[in-house]
């Protein structure tokens, strides 16, 4: 394993605003709803955003994929904003089936760049969980302090419409 592609995967999530709003999102929802799910939907996230990555490098061609993101990072933020609980179940499969549109979207540019895949998707991974973790630190701080819950909330709404202004900018 080369520490370039090592970095490369560590620094490829934080390069975009769409992988950065997604997986905050993440955690964000998992202290919405609390309890397992502050570990289980981040931690189904990382799984799913690998198998996603694996199928891209094994050449599997998905359809929508920038698309999906889009939506990941709406859908996110309005569950969110909406304070919308689920079973842990369910939050994991959202979270998976999202993830595996953005591990595809990591997959595909580690091919093209021609990184080493085992350096690079550790390092994307390492850093979606960092990234799921500042979401779980941040909405935690949110929902104990002065506003609580509504500017929890609130931060969902600016995560959802963050992301139509990203999809209105793809199209």
């Amino acid at each position: 394993m080369r520490l370039t592609d090592l970095v490369a995967g560590l620094a490829h999530p934080f390069a975009g605003a769409d992988h950065i709003l997604a997986m905050v999102a993440i955690g964000l929802w998992g202290v919405v709803a609390g309890g397992r799910a502050l570990w289980a939907w981040p931690t189904a996230f990382v799984g799913m955003v690998l198998v996603g990555f694996a199928a891209a490098t094994l050449g599997l061609s998905v359809p929508f994929v920038e698309p999906a993101i889009g939506c990941s990072i709406v859908v996110l933020g309005l569950l969110v904003a909406l304070a919308a609980r689920a079973p842990v179940w369910l939050g994991a499969v959202i979270a998976g089936a999202f993830a595996f549109f953005h591990g595809h979207a990591h997959g595909t540019q580690a091919a093209m760049a021609g990184a080493g895949l085992v350096g690079y998707a550790t390092g994307f991974s390492i850093a979606t969980a960092a990234l799921h973790a500042m979401g779980l630190a941040g909405g935690l701080l949110l929902a104990r302090s002065a506003g609580g819950e509504p500017l929890l909330r609130a931060t969902g709404g600016v995560v959802a419409v963050s992301g139509l202004v990203l999809m209105a900018s793809i199209s």
